[in-house]
């Protein structure tokens, strides 16, 4: 969920300095909502992820930490409530701050088969992270004893993990993939001075996470992947066959935690078509220069906090919130006057929702092969009464009517179809724009003193007596 622009911010520093000059006028927390653009050349997920939306921003500006905190956690909480009112099924995860800064963040994630983004939690706590920001439990050591001699081994055109595990017929979480990086240092021109190339080790079941990996000392300044030049005058051959052992020149060796647990593992030999199988560390290669979390989490890896495995869902974001700490005060120097009669800067954090993306995310949420089935709070018309023949019939419009009359009066948002349609185009149209409370009234339903009542839902119509709809419908939309 993105924040808003450098120059929002610097409009907000100004509003906020020009009211706020001592921390006796704070806390305060400055909103808007507005338009705005997002620069892609090919927007992806439709409405999900138009050029055009609008999004309402928040800023909140408190005298120090444990202010600022709270004022994250009210706003938090309050995201929840619109949310549960929308009658959204979600998760709030944790998330990594990026660009934006600050070390506290949440996502809150629509769940959504179609969703963009892989939520991460764990079905027996409370743990829940998006993809960037999950971790499994370090795995538990010792290290096994080495059991097998170190061997060079044809592998002739099999130059990703998963085929040199088929081809020697063992499990693909016995091989280990390299992935080359390089950083660069520049000197005061701006110019390249010089390059250090670096080898990440993952098992061959994992994919690198490339927020994990900027986190790791040395990469956290940036980092590229290197070039096949920077490749092959390291290791002497190009990628697919590349491996910590037998080096043309010396590398920083990163490895995953698993990796660094592992014994008799598999790597490329640094020639084409070549492999060593029975790798282990300290007998056959030095022990890693670092060890950290490089991998993305998988279904089934235990959860961080130890209490059960974890599972992985699809979910769209809708609203994020983060704590920025003096961040950006300090960079603007926006400043108070604090209890001591010396300037502080202020303690910030930022808050957005996705208004635009809300109802799209809804609907990715609630619909069947018939249309749209909107939650209450934010269909169209809450109920549609659909009366058929009623321009034929006297009794059937007065009742119809006399309905809708009571239904707007109790503050229920109501619709009544006029149109004189057919019953099956009537309902077609009402299923398709989703509204989800129907009632049909007729002719022959009034003679027996019933009219029927469908939730966009039901698997079939209720009927219920004239007399008693209101009250029924009533408890229908506050259930």
């Amino acid at each position: 969920m993105g924040a808003t622009s450098w120059s929002s911010r610097r409009a907000r520093k100004w509003s906020l300095t020009s009211r706020a000059r001592s921390y006796k006028q704070l806390p305060r927390n400055l909103y808007q909502i507005q338009t705005k653009f997002r620069d892609e050349r090919r927007p992806r997920f439709g409405l999900m992820r138009g050029r055009e939306f609008i999004m309402k921003d928040a800023y909140s500006f408190d005298r120090d930490q444990a202010g600022a905190k709270a004022s994250y956690q009210a706003m938090a909480q309050a995201y929840r409530r619109i949310f549960d009112r929308f009658g959204l099924r979600y998760r709030a995860v944790a998330a990594d701050s990026g660009a934006i800064g600050g070390d506290l963040s949440e996502e809150f994630q629509v769940i959504a088969a179609t969703g963009e983004d892989a939520i991460v939690y764990c079905p027996a706590s409370d743990y829940a992270a998006n993809m960037e920001k999950a971790e499994a439990l370090a795995p538990a050591g010792p290290r096994p004893a080495a059991a097998a001699p170190m061997t060079r081994t044809p592998t002739p055109g099999k130059a990703t993990c998963a085929d040199v595990a088929e081809l020697l017929g063992v499990p693909l979480q016995t091989t280990v993939k390299s992935l080359v990086l390089a950083t660069d240092e520049t000197n005061e021109a701006g110019e390249i001075a010089r390059s250090q190339v670096w080898l990440l080790l993952l098992r061959g079941d994992h994919d690198m996470n490339e927020i994990k990996v900027s986190k790791v000392p040395g990469l956290d300044k940036g980092f590229r992947f290197a070039t096949v030049a920077e490749i092959e005058a390291h290791f002497g051959a190009k990628p697919g066959y590349l491996g910590p052992i037998g080096l043309r020149k010396p590398v920083k060796v990163v490895a995953d935690r698993e990796v660094a647990l592992m014994a008799d593992w598999i790597c490329g030999a640094n020639e084409e078509d070549f492999h060593i199988t029975g790798v282990n560390w300290g007998r056959d290669l030095p022990e890693p220069d670092t060890v950290a979390d490089l991998r993305n989490v998988v279904a089934g890896d235990p959860s961080p906090d130890g209490k059960g495995a974890l599972a992985i869902e699809r979910g769209i974001e809708v609203g994020h919130v983060f704590y920025l700490g003096t961040k950006y005060s300090k960079a603007m120097n926006a400043t108070f006057l604090g209890e001591d009669g010396k300037p502080a800067f202020f303690e910030m954090g930022c808050y957005g929702i996705g208004i635009t993306r809300l109802p799209a995310a809804a609907i990715e949420q609630n619909h069947d092969e018939r249309g749209i089935i909107w939650p209450d709070a934010i269909a169209p018309f809450t109920v549609v009464i659909c009366p058929i023949g009623m321009d034929r019939s006297e009794e059937v419009r007065a009742v119809a009517e006399k309905l809708h009359g009571e239904l707007l009066a109790s503050g229920i948002d109501v619709i009544l179809d006029d149109r004189g349609e057919r019953p099956g185009a009537m309902f077609a149209d009402w299923e398709l724009i989703g509204v989800p409370h129907r009632i049909t009234i007729g002719d022959k339903g009034l003679k027996e003193g019933q009219v029927e009542y469908l939730h966009r839902r039901d698997a079939g119509a209720t009927k219920v007596g004239v007399a008693e709809i209101l009250a029924h419908v009533k408890e229908r939309v506050a259930a």
